[in-house]
């Protein structure tokens, strides 16, 4: 039986479409569409050529025009969620891959969507059910192995960790997409790996755009047109590392803007980065491609993504080049794996010379941190007592405040060790949820230690938080997954850290902090020097209270809490490349 012209030209629009010519691949299912309207594969193929050119709306009437014809054809439902999930709408995108799944209960990328999109909205038990589906139907299917361990790891579930992990790092070494490049930062220390991930997952998900064709540099500004890009100028660690550089920034040489795309709360760090920005300029409802076509249209010299590829990413709008220079800063601690990011903010700490080749960027290193931090950063006057924090009176206080999905159980043997050798000591975390807590307790007691020498710390206000930290005697830092913020914001608090580096960027992060404060002597080669100093301190209360008074002490004198110093290394970087890039053309 021959083929209808329709179907010839849906044939057509797929092989262009996977070749990523969409204005062809439009322009095929469009006449196909043509000869027969009610073609629903055409339909279907029209919305993913207009989604893929950032036509999200017309992409949508698309795909809804698929399911109003044929109500009971899974595919438009779970490209619609995907529609859904980029504006935002979560419920919606559930409630359209449920749809899907009901339809088509095989499906296994409906239920991976549905696992991806649950894990971003932290539902971790949710999630994990989810992707086990799709392992059960496909065993082999990208990127969930390391997905679901993540999920485990954001509950503190370790059951089957130490045979999932070292499976992941065999896939992982085949060159197989076993984890998405944000899911290894707490599990993995290859350097090598990451950029191996992150580069496959750009070029699955946000490969290089050419529709608004190429740019060009823009000779004849007096200042340099900084863009800041960044979902979390808001109440948010990001904004309270950066608020003070958007004011100090020199504004006889550089123009600052500030392009938001997360929520508008108007809370007063929102205010704050308006103040300090010379535009601020709201982008929630814009597509990528009308986010870089704005920035082309102001001329933005330089454009910064604070955000990489984190949850709440718009990784599209540089693939679309918004700025003849781009740069990966803050926001991920690594390599995008995109060959439109032209530069990644760094330090000697943080990237030795030896680990270059793991970077897709050019690397360019701050002279102390790489870290920007704002010396305004307010500590509550609010005196503590140990009793309302749950601490008790005459305990050693070991803490850490990260996110609970990096405490990895070797890491978390290291600190039950501890807490055998110091008897009167308690361990202070993070409560990030209540089945995490749980697990903990359950672990600390499979190691002998007693579940409520274990005390969860609620979240409050960033102020109240580093006023609270007086209370704690020593930071214990995770690996590979260091502490980033929660470091400085210890360091700021005057309390010490003590960590261990790796190999990758996320694992680099505390030593470079300490490196900045002169606190050398705070970073160890391994975990049992780590476990050692920890208990030598706690047993000499002489000597950890010299190091308390050693970290106050350069806190007032460090580069790392010094905005001006650090605004007119990271200027002196960005005229750098603006001088490279003018010699290219």
């Amino acid at each position: 039986m021959s083929k209808s012209e329709a179907e010839t030209l849906y044939e057509a629009g797929i092989t262009l479409l996977r070749t990523g010519d969409y204005d062809g691949a439009q322009t095929r299912f469009t006449a196909a569409l043509a000869s027969d309207p009610k073609f629903i594969m055409a339909l279907n193929g029209l919305g993913l050529a207009l989604s893929s050119m950032g036509k999200d709306d017309d992409a949508l009437a698309s795909y809804n025009e698929a399911i109003r014809i044929e109500p009971n054809f899974a595919s438009p439902y779970i490209n619609r969620a995907v529609l859904q999930h980029r504006r935002g709408d979560a419920a919606g995108a559930l409630a359209s891959l449920d749809k899907a799944i009901e339809l088509q209960p095989d499906n296994p990328n409906a239920h991976n969507n549905r696992g991806s999109i649950l894990t971003e909205l932290q539902q971790p038990k949710a999630a994990i059910a989810s992707l086990e589906q799709v392992m059960a139907i496909d065993p082999n299917y990208p990127l969930v192995a390391g997905l679901r361990l993540l999920n485990k790891i954001y509950i503190c579930d370790w059951n089957g960790f130490q045979r999932a992990l070292p499976a992941l790092g065999a896939q992982l070494d085949r060159g197989e997409p076993g984890a998405p490049p944000w899911a290894m930062l707490p599990l993995i220390d290859r350097p090598d790996l990451q950029r191996k991930a992150a580069e496959a997952w750009i070029a699955s998900n946000a490969p290089e755009q050419k529709v608004l064709g190429p740019v060009a540099s823009y000779p004849h500004h007096d200042r340099i047109r900084v863009g800041y890009f960044s979902a979390d100028l808001h109440r948010h660690a990001t904004a309270h590392l950066i608020a003070e550089l958007f004011e100090r920034h020199d504004r006889k040489n550089f123009e600052v803007f500030a392009f938001s795309f997360g929520p508008a709360t108007d809370d007063e760090m929102q205010q704050r980065l308006k103040a300090g920005a010379d535009q601020f300029i709201d982008v929630r409802g814009k597509t990528d491609r009308e986010i870089a076509a704005l920035a082309r249209e102001l001329e933005i010299d330089i454009a910064v993504d604070l955000k990489g590829i984190t949850v709440g990413h718009r990784i599209g709008i540089f693939a679309h080049r918004a700025a003849p220079i781009q740069i990966n800063y803050l926001g991920y601690p690594g390599t995008v794996g995109a060959p439109y990011m032209d530069y990644i903010i760094a330090d000697n700490v943080i990237i030795p010379d030896a680990s270059v080749q793991h970077y897709s960027e050019e690397v360019v290193r701050m002279p102390d941190s790489y870290q920007v931090n704002d010396r305004k950063r307010k500590i509550s006057d609010r005196k503590f007592t140990r009793a309302e924090l749950g601490l008790p009176e005459d305990a050693i206080v070991f803490c850490c405040f990260n996110n609970n999905f990096k405490i990895m159980p070797y890491i978390f043997d290291v600190w039950m060790n501890i807490m055998h050798s110091v008897p009167n000591s308690v361990l202070w975390l993070i409560a990030d949820n209540p089945t995490a807590a749980e697990n903990l307790q359950w672990e600390a007691e499979r190691r002998g230690i007693e579940k409520k020498r274990l005390v969860f710390a609620e979240r409050i206000s960033p102020e109240e938080h580093l006023a609270r930290h007086e209370h704690a005697d020593l930071f214990l830092d995770t690996y590979p997954y260091n502490a980033h913020t929660t470091a400085s914001d210890a360091l700021w608090a005057g309390l010490p850290v003590i960590t261990c580096p790796g190999e990758t960027f996320a694992s680099r992060v505390a030593a470079s902090l300490l490196t900045a404060m002169d606190l050398k002597e705070l970073i160890f080669e391994n975990l049992y020097e780590v476990e050692q100093t920890a208990i030598a301190l706690a047993k000499d209360p002489a000597r950890l209270a010299t190091l308390k008074e050693k970290v106050r002490k350069n806190r007032a004198t460090s580069p790392l809490f010094d905005t001006d110093r650090f605004a007119r290394a990271i200027e002196a970087g960005y005229q750098q490349m603006i001088a490279a890039q003018r010699t290219k053309h």
